[in-house]
């Protein structure tokens, strides 16, 4: 009979693969990788507002004309920050017309068609002076931002396989004689599926709203997204992910990726957010952001590895891991943890299982102290993967950050010392056991 941790193992390993193959879930993960540079920049914008633009902490203190470049860097902040749904929409549209065998560009366009079709369509028009000027036509953040960013990847999901079953009946096609270019053919082809999907999209949205009083992304955001965000922005939902997503580490599984198709929306809708509040003269308040992920919760590699580098190289009495924590450590110090994931190995190592799965969620109750205390506050700023230890902190949470990152590695450190003492232990009781064998099988040799 299967014990109880060949049984977990294997569900977690089911799941993995579940994650991997779905093609939602791979297409989203996909979609979110391609648009996250663009949320670097974006969160970069607002740095440099801050540090040159702004009259009140940056140079344009001392140097006036800095000022005028306050629009540039806000122009950067919304072109890719308050208007990440529509991109993503795209992208996702994209990644699963390559997975339904369908047009690429005509089911990304569609996509995006069909979204603004149940989206407001006017904005409230301020004047100059500040007075009302009524309704003029536009899309408001609210269905460009991060808002709309929920409601977008619904109905991509919805429209694309629309459009695959559609495309795929052979009555809906308009036939066109052979010397037609075959861009032209695709395109009148397209013709039919395009025009009953967004009339069932406009319909859809217009019944929608006389049913509820709201439109489908307001109505979406109050009762799915919003709730989400408050259960994964708490520390007990941090926490929770993060020691989840160490799980999969331990069996050799990136958990990073296999929980990228739900961690990453909330990171984009929480660094939008949390540049929105400050830009409106508010206190951000959402802290699990990639740069937080990256900074505190992973610090020196999934499962505070930078630490086991450190106990490895000055405490262990095994020669191997001394050279292997020496190796790791400076990959670990940018945060990557696989020379010693798989180098020691820790996976499936069940000396190691506790601080490799635990440490995280130890990053992450540290911060989430840190941060409740008020001692650092969310951050506007997402710094890349990659970036060493330290500076990371300092960029992202300034000296507050570099003080916590502090707290974390010697806590994470110190949790892997009497686990590396327990392997240096089983490693000298082998070593003894096989100088014990050694002359037995020789006197055996000899004799035969």
């Amino acid at each position: 009979m299967a014990s109880f941790s060949d049984r977990f193992s294997d569900g977690l390993t089911v799941v993995a693969e579940k994650v991997d193959d779905n093609k939602y879930l791979n297409s989203l993960k996909n979609s979110f990788s391609y648009f996250l540079p663009f949320i670097l920049v974006g969160s970069f914008a607002s740095l440099l507002r801050s540090l040159v633009s702004s009259q009140e902490t940056g140079l344009a203190r001392w140097l006036p004309a800095l000022a005028n470049l306050d629009g540039a860097f806000t122009a950067m902040n919304f072109a890719t920050m308050s208007f990440m749904t529509i991109p993503i929409v795209i992208l996702l549209g994209w990644q699963l017309a390559k997975r339904n065998d369908t047009p690429t560009h005509a089911t990304a366009i569609l996509c995006v068609a069909a979204y603004v079709t149940v989206v407001p369509q006017s904005v409230q028009a301020l004047l100059e002076d500040g007075a009302d000027g009524g309704t003029a036509a536009g899309l408001g953040e609210g269905a460009l931002g991060a808002q709309g960013l929920f409601i977008g990847i619904i109905w991509t999901v919805v429209i694309t396989e629309l459009f695959r079953r559609l495309s795929g009946i052979e009555a809906l096609r308009i036939k066109m004689p052979d010397s037609v270019p075959p861009a032209i053919t695709q395109s009148f082809n397209s013709l039919i599926p395009v025009f009953l999907i967004l009339t069932f999209s406009a319909v859809f949205g217009v019944l929608f709203r006389l049913a509820t009083g709201s439109y489908l992304n307001e109505w979406v955001y109050a009762v799915l997204q919003h709730p989400l965000e408050v259960i994964f922005q708490s520390t007990a939902g941090i926490i929770l992910m993060a020691v989840f997503a160490q799980l999969f580490w331990f069996l050799g599984i990136h958990g990073g990726l296999v929980i990228s198709p739900i961690r990453n929306p909330l990171f984009a809708t929480a660094i939008a957010a949390n540049i929105a509040a400050v830009n409106a003269g508010a206190e951000p308040t959402q802290p699990l952001t990639y740069g937080f992920w990256v900074t505190f919760i992973v610090l020196g590699g999934a499962g505070g590895i930078l630490g086991l580098t450190i106990v490895g190289a000055l405490m262990s009495k095994q020669e191997d891991l001394k050279m292997i924590s020496r190796l790791g450590f400076v990959p670990a110090v940018c945060g990557i943890s696989e020379p010693l994931v798989f180098g020691v190995p820790l996976v499936l190592n069940p000396i190691y299982a506790i601080p490799f799965v635990f440490n995280t969620g130890i990053s992450a109750a540290i911060a989430m102290v840190a941060m409740n205390l008020g001692f650092i506050q969310a951050n506007t700023v997402d710094v890349p993967f990659g970036v060493p230890v330290f500076i990371n902190g300092f960029i992202g949470f300034g000296w507050q950050g570099v003080v916590v990152q502090a707290i974390i590695l010697i806590a994470t450190t110190l949790m892997w010392v009497p686990f590396v003492a327990i392997d240096d232990r089983r490693a000298t009781r082998e070593s003894q056991d096989q100088g014990a064998a050694a002359p037995t099988d020789s006197k055996e040799a000899v004799s035969a």
